[in-house]
């Protein structure tokens, strides 16, 4: 999955020749709680910094609606038009967003992807972007019934008719033939669903998925469970998102809980964010025992949180979202901070009791 040691700042994504940074710059507040003046010092800090790896998606900024739809992407591609010459540093990566899911600005409330919405898609994603070629393309969530964003078991009741991933593939490979993506990837995905698209892809000689981008952190390590087993044995690499857990795990919401106004984050913002699976009082719970131990060892919070991702030989990079300059050099400077193993037995531990509530 990845051939790095920790002080091993680029990584390969699976099979490809792309080599990423290990932090990757989520994009997901731009639009929404970050300006877009301040966008543009984040990521010029970002790359200031050595972080030359960027994450966005079509239907960014989040809490997804109507009126900001594909803002993030025109965001970044003004950023990168005013800074000729920087396009060719960055590893860029953005994603085609799954069926609908309640939002009937997305193809028409299609329940479908199919491989003509993903060339038409990857398009205009390339238009908003400025620029000619998305080195990651990735399908942001699966078309057929899975289990997600929050949900915990399959139900094969809730099947209908998709389309086949082999026609999703063949979309993608026609992406990738024509020079406008160089390499193809997954999020939100399933150990089955990974399997697949690597056995068609080596069965039909199309493009082989090189990254999953899957949530991975102290309150939410389902992926331990046995997708990292099918990610190490396959080559796919994990691109690790919501290593804060939605901002549990910077502690900010230890003392008054979710409701607390005086600490700005979208879990306190948004009421829509509070219900899903990050707002769990589980998850808050066990977030407080894992910021209680890295106080308890000298550790804040963030750099515990961060610090295991960083660390673990299941992630190839690890993405941070953030709304200011200070929170990106508190993330990036996590880097650098050294776990023992006394600290990943607690770390262990507590999961033992208190088993991935925010799954």
């Amino acid at each position: 999955m990845s051939s790095t040691t920790p002080n091993d700042f680029h990584v390969r994504l699976g099979r490809t020749d792309l080599q990423a940074t290990r932090i990757c710059l989520g994009t997901m507040t731009f639009g929404e709680q970050v300006d877009e003046a301040t966008a543009y010092t984040i990521m010029d800090r970002a790359v200031e910094r050595g972080v030359t790896f960027f994450d966005t998606a079509e239907m960014y900024p989040v809490p997804p609606s109507a009126a900001r739809y594909t803002l993030t992407e025109s965001i970044i591609g003004r950023w990168l038009a005013a800074r000729p010459g920087l396009r060719e540093r960055l590893v860029l990566a953005t994603k085609v967003a799954g069926p609908a899911r309640g939002y009937d600005w997305i193809r028409n409330a299609s329940g479908d992807l199919t491989g003509q919405d993903i060339i038409d898609a990857c398009e205009a994603s390339l238009r908003r972007l400025q620029t000619d070629v998305i080195d990651l393309y990735q399908i942001h969530w699966p078309a057929r019934n899975v289990p997600s964003f929050g949900a915990l078991y399959f139900d094969p009741q809730r099947d209908q008719p998709v389309t086949p991933i082999h026609q999703q593939l063949e979309a993608l490979g026609q992406l990738v033939q024509a020079g406008k993506v160089r390499a193809i990837g997954l999020s939100n995905e399933t150990p089955w669903g990974v399997h697949e698209f690597v056995r068609l892809a080596e069965q039909h000689g199309l493009p082989r998925v090189a990254t999953v981008q899957n949530p991975y952190a102290l309150v939410n390590r389902s992926v331990d469970n046995a997708l990292d087993e099918t990610l190490y044995r396959e080559q796919v690499s994990l691109l690790a998102y919501s290593p804060l857990g939605f901002g549990l795990l910077t502690g900010k919401y230890d003392a008054k809980g979710l409701d607390d106004d005086s600490r700005p984050g979208r879990l306190a913002m948004f009421e829509t964010m509070k219900k899903q699976r990050w707002g769990r009082p589980d998850a808050l719970a066990a977030a407080r025992l894992y910021n209680q131990l890295a106080r308890d060892h000298g550790y804040t919070p963030t750099q515990l949180a961060l610090a295991f991702c960083y660390r673990s030989h299941r992630v190839a990079s690890t993405i941070i979202g953030v709304t200011s300059v200070a929170q990106l050099d508190e993330d990036i400077d996590a880097w650098s901070v050294p776990l023992s193993a006394e600290v990943l037995a607690e770390v262990d531990r507590i999961r033992w009791l208190h088993r991935d509530p925010a799954q």
